[in-house]
């Protein structure tokens, strides 16, 4: 009799196991919701970093529209990056301190995203009147920037400081983009499709690499 009465419970308990795990593995999962990232509106950013004209903004800020030119003289506007998680940065080819530091990192996230055609890098020439196509065609090739990957760009200088300044929040230091004007920063800034930052990263810091790199899985999980 036991037995017949444990063979005929058997299926009970297993069911009963089975919704019990459930049970336990759904109550985890509202407790512990899945990592976010933020999304930062000017408000939401150091006031030094932020334009005077944007401090007030606390929604919907988006990187603004350009038009600039890359290594192999294309024209690169937003249009490019649209739907597209990507990574922006500011350099100049000259640079022999941080410069260098933060094109090799930028070429880590390169290799990490090498074959996943939703994530891009752009580069930034903060020094256009020397970074000719030329110039930056050379940089490229000698630092292995592939082509479809990653646009680094020249241009009006006014536009790129208006961008570095008003778009990505990447530097401290106030200016015209007139040509007295000179920024110089270790800002990486993460976009996500929609054009709106989702983090700040200092280029020169093989951790924070890392940790865009890790970013950048969690986006691709968000959107």
């Amino acid at each position: 009799m036991e037995i017949k009465f444990f063979k005929k419970s058997l299926p009970t308990i297993v069911l009963m196991l089975v919704f019990s795990v459930g049970g336990v593995y759904t109550f985890y999962k509202l407790l512990t919701p899945e990592k976010k990232l933020p999304v930062y509106n000017p408000v939401d950013v150091n006031p030094k970093l932020v334009d005077a004209s944007l401090h007030h903004v606390r929604k919907n800020h988006k990187v603004g529209d350009f038009s600039l030119i890359d290594q192999n003289n294309d024209t690169i506007t937003q249009e490019v990056y649209k739907n597209k998680i990507y990574v922006a940065d500011f350099f100049f080819t000259r640079c022999g301190t941080i410069c260098p530091i933060m094109t090799n990192n930028m070429a880590i996230i390169q290799k990490e995203f090498m074959n996943d055609t939703s994530v891009l890098l752009l580069s930034h020439s903060v020094t256009p009147e020397m970074d000719s196509v030329p110039i930056l065609k050379e940089y490229a090739v000698n630092k292995g920037v592939d082509d479809a990957k990653w646009h680094i760009v020249t241009g009006e200088k006014k536009q790129i400081y208006n961008l570095a300044r008003k778009s990505y929040f990447a530097v401290l230091d106030e200016g015209d983009g007139g040509a007295q004007d000179f920024i110089h920063t270790e800002q990486f800034v993460l976009i996500d499709k929609k054009k709106r930052i989702r983090g700040f990263y200092d280029g020169t810091d093989l951790k924070e690499i890392e940790r865009i790199i890790a970013d950048i899985y969690l986006l691709k999980k968000e959107e």
